[in-house]
């Protein structure tokens, strides 16, 4: 069985086109120790390790770890709690790749470091990271950060380079690519949002195209960032 995690904000269309596309759904129970705008987002309360474990943060809800470990995964917890200020809310808010892990490393939570040192490790300077990178395969990404791209690019990752803004993100002035969509599998990519309706969509969809991966739009009109479309399996 197929697992979306998803900000507790999704709409009932979303969670409806999610769960025709074969998705059970669990909500990502929201932190109060996180400013509104993201504290619910996946991205900013739990890491994917890999397909047997994933990192939560230090106060998540208990009745989401029993149902987490329900589904036969290993949950470990952040050394730290998370904060509402930077960069005390970035702690998670990484990329993996099965080779490479990009954060800013300064920031990077300790326990979830040490799940990550037989990889690549990439400084950057963008704390939020994940919200600011879409993954597309192990070779490819979509970014609206320089620095992001930059560091990718020496490793021979394919990238395509977005201007900033046209997501939303109600409370903030914009959200970002990676947070408005995610993998539902290695041939297709979810959307909060319809990239025809996004001002850089045609450069998209034309990148998923070149890497065999098809968009799915869950809802009609702007994309909206809710902090990334994570999918786990049992």
């Amino acid at each position: 069985m197929k697992y979306a995690i998803i900000d507790f904000r999704t709409t009932p269309e979303e969670k409806y086109n999610l769960t025709n596309l074969g998705c059970e759904i669990l909500i990502c129970p929201p932190s109060q120790l996180l400013y509104d705008a993201v504290c619910g987002h996946p991205d900013m309360l739990l890491h994917i390790i890999n397909s047997k474990t994933i990192l939560v943060h230090k106060d998540m809800d208990e009745n989401f770890v029993e149902k987490l470990k329900e589904l036969n995964l290993n949950v470990v917890f952040a050394k730290n709690s998370l904060k509402d200020t930077y960069p005390e809310d970035i702690i998670l808010n990484s990329v993996s790749f099965p080779h490479l892990f990009v954060h800013n490393l300064k920031y990077t939570d300790n326990n979830l470091l040490s799940y990550m040192n037989n990889k690549i490790s990439i400084n950057v300077k963008q704390g939020y990271t994940k919200c600011s990178t879409a993954i597309v395969n192990r070779n490819s990404v979509m970014t609206s950060d320089k620095t992001i791209a930059k560091a990718l690019w020496k490793e021979d990752i394919d990238i395509l380079l977005l201007p900033p803004g046209d997501i939303l993100l109600p409370g903030l002035n914009y959200g970002f690519i990676g947070g408005c969509c995610g993998l539902l599998d290695e041939n297709s990519m979810a959307f909060y949002g319809d990239l025809n309706y996004y001002a850089f969509g045609e450069k998209v969809m034309e990148f998923l195209r070149k890497h065999n991966v098809e968009p799915i739009f869950l809802s009609k009109g702007k994309l909206i960032d809710r902090g990334s479309l994570f999918i786990v399996e049992n």
